[in-house]
């Protein structure tokens, strides 16, 4: 299992059911907020992304010399 979904899952679960325990909790559940943290990290991903090609072309724009000399 992928440890920053279980890590991303138990934030949500502990943030939404404080007065429960993870470990305690039903597959079924775990495995509902295994899901919601796979769709955040796959949009956080997907914002980076997005990000980090804005800044390239920030820098582009601010510096032209670099753009041309990455192509």
């Amino acid at each position: 299992m992928d440890y920053q979904v279980e890590l991303v899952a138990r934030a949500f679960y502990d943030a939404e059911h404080e007065d429960f325990l993870w470990d305690g909790e039903a597959e079924i559940i775990k495995e509902e907020f295994r899901e919601y943290a796979r769709n955040a990290i796959n949009l956080l991903h997907e914002d980076i992304g997005v990000l980090l090609m804005a800044l390239e072309r920030a820098v582009g724009e601010e510096h032209p010399d670099r753009s041309r000399a990455a192509a």
